[in-house]
């Protein structure tokens, strides 16, 4: 069973939205850079170490550029996954390592594509469970590119929702 609670999220917009959904402000950026850096070394095992501190350092830069909404453990304190949607595309979706495969990942992307209205991503290429996920939940690759956002050969691939 799904519950529904009213939250705003901005410029008077009302959505219903899962209650373990909420949006994320800046309190939330040290859990939630605790928790991308557990899911990363769980899920993106090809980064070397000084490029994984690299990114990691840049975001809390990053993540005020996205809509920035995270997953809440059944207590209501407990960040176990966040999405970041910017430019109707899924920019971040990330759980804890620990709550991988209980649906988390999935409840946050129809959360993107039913509420946000999103339905692309790029992924990691080497990142083999993240494309089995996105390909598990309707994407299909549209794209590639042979180097990741920073220049760096991690190739990426540009996924789109056809249900």
């Amino acid at each position: 069973m799904l519950l529904l609670n009213v939250h705003k999220i901005e410029n008077d917009f009302i959505l219903p939205v899962p209650i373990m959904i909420n949006s994320a402000s800046q309190r939330d950026y040290p859990a939630i850079i605790e928790l991308w850096e557990l899911s990363v070394r769980a899920s993106h095992l090809f980064l070397p170490e000084d490029y994984l501190q690299r990114i990691k350092n840049l975001l809390p830069s990053i993540l005020p550029t996205v809509k920035l909404f995270i997953h809440l453990d059944s207590d209501q304190k407990t960040i176990t996954g966040f999405l970041g949607v910017g430019e109707e595309k899924i920019e971040m979706l990330f759980i804890h390592p620990d709550r991988r495969g209980q649906g988390i990942g999935s409840l946050l992307n129809k959360f993107a594509s039913e509420q946000l209205h999103t339905y692309k991503v790029d992924v990691n290429e080497q990142n083999e469970q993240a494309v089995a996920f996105y390909k598990k939940l309707g994407y299909k690759v549209v794209g590639r590119t042979e180097v990741d956002g920073l220049g760096k050969p991690f190739p990426i691939l540009q996924m789109e929702c056809v249900k």
